[in-house]
């Protein structure tokens, strides 16, 4: 058994701090970097670009919509060819960074809002892998199991990772909890690690309503703004080791 474990970080902007990727780091494998529009900026992306190269941590573009107030969460009204030029403007700024310093970009993941329409929204999921497949070198395209952006990747001969979040409640439908309602993020790092090593060991998840659903993923998932991000990630890590489960990068 293996799995990738990553986090999405970078997402501090100007004065304003999320999170702490020093911390979070040496626990994960791969790290989705926020490009600017919804967190993150010039300065940031670049000094977590370091950050991940000193901690061997692979690193990939994380674009959202642009939403700096609604951190990216918001759903947005965008055409398609907004949507490509979205992305393509955003894992270029991060690509060039990550040039600059001797690092490569493995793999895209959306970020909140457009991650979520983008699985069930053929037009927005083509979109995304336009853009990627436009690139000089094509990205490991990340999404939700069974979605509709890892289909479209799929038809596009693009690598794919099948993604399972260990710190978001499951909806009966396979969809993520909307953070409107309570519980919808633990933050038990028991309970974290525990749906972690389920994941990888059954292959499934249970929904808030106690169901049990199939969820086979190559990479797992713990938010970098969740409080105790690097506490979650690090019992992850932990817990998926003494399951005899090899945390390696998909992209390795």
């Amino acid at each position: 058994m293996r799995v990738d474990l990553n986090a999405d970080i970078g997402e501090s902007f100007g004065a304003y701090r999320t999170g702490n990727d020093e911390l979070l780091l040496p626990s994960i494998t791969s790290a989705s970097i926020a490009c600017g529009f919804h967190a993150g900026d010039p300065s940031v992306m670049r000094r977590t670009v370091q950050l991940a190269a000193r901690a061997g941590v692979h690193i990939g573009a994380h674009p959202g919509f642009p939403d700096l107030v609604g951190f990216g969460r918001r759903e947005m009204n965008a055409t398609p060819e907004e949507i490509a030029d979205f992305v393509l403007y955003q894992v270029g700024a991060l690509d060039a960074i990550a040039s600059a310093e001797g690092v490569k970009l493995r793999h895209i993941k959306p970020h909140g809002a457009l991650y979520n329409m983008s699985a069930l929204r053929r037009d927005m999921a083509e979109a995304i892998v336009r853009a990627v497949a436009s690139l000089k070198e094509p990205l490991v395209v990340i999404g939700p199991p069974g979605s509709e952006l890892l289909a479209a990747a799929t038809r596009q001969s693009l690598a794919i990772a099948a993604e399972g979040f260990a710190d978001r409640s499951y909806e009966p439908d396979g969809s993520l909890t909307s953070r409107r309602i309570p519980g919808s993020v633990i933050s038990n790092p028991s309970a974290v690690a525990e749906r972690a090593v389920r994941m990888i060991s059954a292959g499934t998840v249970t929904a808030r309503d106690g169901s049990v659903l199939a969820l086979n993923v190559d990479t797992i998932c713990v938010h970098g703004d969740t409080p105790a991000a690097a506490a979650l990630a690090s019992s992850v890590r932990k817990a998926l080791n003494q399951a005899g489960v090899e945390v390696v990068p998909f992209s390795a």
